[in-house]
């Protein structure tokens, strides 16, 4: 029995010794052979490693890999083969464990390196820029150019280098002007809206009144006062709140880009407006008639607040980080105490009524053909040429804009230095009407009054008058009328492009004729026609249709030199209208030498009036006499029918 274990157990050893070796191997190989001898020594193997004894190199073995000196107890030989099988579960997990360190040191090494050239990289940048600033090489470039740019200038354009610099040089508006600058003056100075249509010098009187005001001591405004000019036609309302030129906004630090060192610390970034940039001076908003409604609310609450308020949802009280100046726009606002001036070509029915409720309102006239040459001279005047003597009126048919007038005759101007150039000998700084001319003829433009006065008479034809906006013109107005087929037979023909009160003023003009004359309109055939074909916004035209009926039908007739306005009713009474000071720039500006308008319109007429005569009448009859002063005599018998 003996005989037969012991080869068996001599075969186990073999093989056990064979594993203590080999995992003394392994140890050599991780640690390396001087440093295993070492750690013996320390743990006070080395003797057990030398030891023949299989149970004193395994327990040595213990020692080593736990790297526990107390592990004393020498294992029995059945204990062994179970200590080994430990042992290279140990080394095999260490083996692991150092693999995946050896690995992911590696992967720091690598993003420690990473991170370290980025650093550098970041530092160096940073140094430049504290030298060098935020400039490169491409910006600098890009400034080089801008600097050579802003060296290459034009000469001015024709409206700034002509541009009135005095009050007294604006021509025309001599009444408006002395009101802005009694509203100005004044020490409780007052908002204003300008009416008139463009062209007229709105802007500029604004801007020289303010100019005079700083000089008057009763004047609110200092020698330093601003005058912010905006277009209202710009100015919008964002509803997200995003920016507002006029009235400010806060730019909130993640999504509106505040300041970097701002939005660093999370504070919202006020800016300012126009109208903080016009604290204590004026604010001039052209075409104020065309600004979003809601911003002009708005725009009305700082006018009452005299500031402006700024929220954000951003901004914290309490943060120890937003700057002073921040905290007082936040809980003070922005100060926004100006005078606003507005200027529109609108009519006052059409502009916001709240909005005219807080301004004083001025009228600016339209430019008549004299304003238009005066205006003209004075700009050749600061040209230093001369005019041929046909100029000024010639430019003043085509435009009744002071404007206008100035852009042609600089045109003109440089027509007429391009042609001194391509010729030899003296230069002369002359503008003739051939220059004119070829302007006008490559601007496509038309003389703006098509109609003139003239001195002759004519049947059927009479001079009524419109308004468009701010500005007048003459309507031509003709009647044709032949005995009908049959008596009371007759028929009354007009064209429906004038409109459904054209045709009511023909109606009443019929029951008018037969209330002055006895006879029945019917008994003819009338053709009554608006030249052009204009339509007829009102019953404004019904003394003109009346007129050019009567004559017409009669064959008398009618001055061509008298413009005639108002409204008849059935009783042949002249009725009120509207815009009858624009229709009386209107007729001045066709040279008609008298205007007739209904007498409840007198008190309109300014009594600076000059160079047309207005007669107020009351019926139709009146009117007749002025257009058809051959009959006077023979009508006072229908005059007095007519009252």
């Amino acid at each position: 029995m003996t005989q037969e274990v012991l080869p068996i157990l001599a075969s186990d050893r073999l093989m056990l010794d064979r594993q203590v070796a080999a995992l003394y191997g392994i140890l050599c190989e991780i640690y390396g052979t001087e440093k295993v001898v070492l750690r013996a020594s320390k743990l006070e193997a080395l003797d057990l490693i030398r030891s023949e004894d299989l149970a004193a190199r395994v327990l040595a073995l213990e020692k080593l890999i736990y790297e526990d000196p107390t592990i004393n107890t020498l294992p029995t030989e059945e204990e062994i083969p179970q200590i080994l099988a430990a042992l290279q579960e140990e080394i095999a997990d260490f083996i692991a464990r150092r693999t995946v360190e050896e690995k992911l040191e590696q992967r720091v090494a690598e993003r420690l390196q990473e991170r370290h050239e980025e650093y550098l990289q970041e530092v160096r940048r940073q140094i430049i820029k504290e030298n060098n600033g935020p400039e490169n090489a491409q910006t600098l470039k890009k400034l080089a150019v801008l600097e050579k740019m802003s060296r290459v200038t034009l000469s001015r354009t024709a409206l700034e280098a002509l541009r009135p610099q005095r009050l007294e040089e604006i021509v025309g508006q001599e009444e408006a002007v002395q009101s802005i600058l009694a509203k100005l003056a004044s020490p409780f100075p007052q908002h204003m809206i300008i009416y008139g249509p463009p062209g007229v010098g709105k802007t500029t009187a604004a801007r020289l009144a303010l100019e005079e005001a700083k000089k008057i001591s009763t004047s609110p405004f200092k020698a330093g006062a601003p005058f912010v000019e905006v277009d209202g036609t710009t100015l919008r309302w964002d509803p997200r709140e995003v920016t507002n030129p006029l009235l400010g906004s806060v730019h909130d630090p993640i999504y509106q880009g505040a300041r970097r060192d701002l939005a660093e610390s999370g504070v919202p970034e006020p800016k300012l407006g126009l109208v903080t940039e016009a604290h204590g001076g004026i604010l001039f908003i052209d075409e104020i008639g065309e600004m979003d409604p809601l911003l002009l609310n708005k725009l009305l609450k700082v006018l009452e607040d005299k500031k402006v308020e700024f929220d954000s949802s951003y901004y914290d009280p309490g943060d120890e980080n937003i700057p002073r100046y921040i905290k007082k726009l936040f809980e003070e606002g922005a100060p926004a105490d100006f005078i606003l001036i507005g200027a529109t070509t609108r009519e006052p029915e059409e502009i916001n009524p709240a909005l005219r409720s807080r301004c004083a309102e001025v009228f600016f006239e339209p430019l008549t053909p004299a304003h238009i040459q005066t205006i003209v001279k004075q700009a050749a005047g600061r040209l230093g040429v001369k005019l041929e003597p046909a100029v000024p009126e010639l430019i003043a048919e085509y435009t009744i804009e002071g404007r206008k007038a100035i852009n042609i005759l600089a045109e003109a101007y440089g027509l007429s230095l391009y042609e001194q150039q391509r010729k030899k000998g003296r230069r002369r700084r002359l503008i003739t009407a051939s220059h004119v001319r070829q302007v006008l003829r490559n601007a496509r433009l038309t003389p703006f009054t098509l109609i003139k006065a003239r001195e002759t008479m004519e049947v059927g034809r009479v001079m009524g008058l419109a308004v468009a906006g701010f500005v007048g013109s003459v309507l031509e107005i003709e009647a044709v009328a032949f005995p009908a087929r049959e008596p009371g037979k007759g028929s009354i023909r007009f064209n429906e492009t004038a409109g459904s009160m054209a045709r009511d003023s023909v109606f009443n003009a019929a029951v008018v004729y037969r209330l002055l004359t006895g006879d029945d309109l019917y008994n003819y055939d009338v053709h009554v026609n608006i030249v052009g074909g204009a339509n007829i916004d009102g019953p404004s035209a019904g003394l003109a249709i009346t007129a050019a009926i009567i004559s017409a039908v009669q064959g008398r007739p009618l001055r061509q030199d008298i413009a005639v306005t108002g409204e008849i009713s059935i009783q042949g009474k002249v009725k009120p209208v509207g815009g009858v000071l624009e229709k009386i720039y209107g007729a001045k500006q066709a040279g008609m030498k008298m205007v007739l308008i209904p007498a409840e319109n007198a008190a309109e007429v300014p009594e600076s009036l000059k160079g047309i005569t207005v007669r107020p009448v009351a019926n139709v009859a009146e009117a007749l006499e002025y257009l058809m002063p051959a009959t006077r005599a023979g009508n006072r018998r229908r005059s007095k029918a007519g009252a």
